[in-house]
């Protein structure tokens, strides 16, 4: 079952320089390993096309059900060198919960929000 991220994780965000950390939080143990396993550096990087313009890192805090995305030259050269107020870090996090994560239908019951 394919389902938006939205509906099986939150992310957070925010920023300094010109430099973005969006982290990506399981609703649930049992959606983690989907998470970890599509939502890939690369992924993400392809997701924010255009806007990031540099490397993106993924780091995976398997305790937390979590990943970390550090995503440099992300903010037009920063939020103080930057007229655009729409790539600010904080705006980032929304963005990925578009992205769209195949699951087992057994795990229909435990997803959130609405269809």
């Amino acid at each position: 079952m394919l389902v938006p991220l939205r509906r099986i994780a939150h992310a957070r965000s925010g920023d300094k320089g010109n430099i973005s950390n969006v982290g990506v939080f399981a609703y649930e143990a049992a959606f983690y390993p989907a998470i970890k396993a599509q939502l890939t550096a690369e992924r993400f990087a392809a997701r924010y096309a255009g806007v990031v313009r540099g490397r993106v890192d993924r780091y995976a805090v398997d305790g937390l059900a979590a990943l970390n995305f550090v995503a440099h030259d992300a903010l037009g050269g920063g939020v103080s060198r930057n007229l655009c107020l729409d790539n600010y870090g904080k705006t980032l996090a929304a963005a990925v919960l578009d992205v769209e994560i195949e699951i087992e239908d057994r795990l229909a019951p435990l997803l959130r929000g609405p269809e």
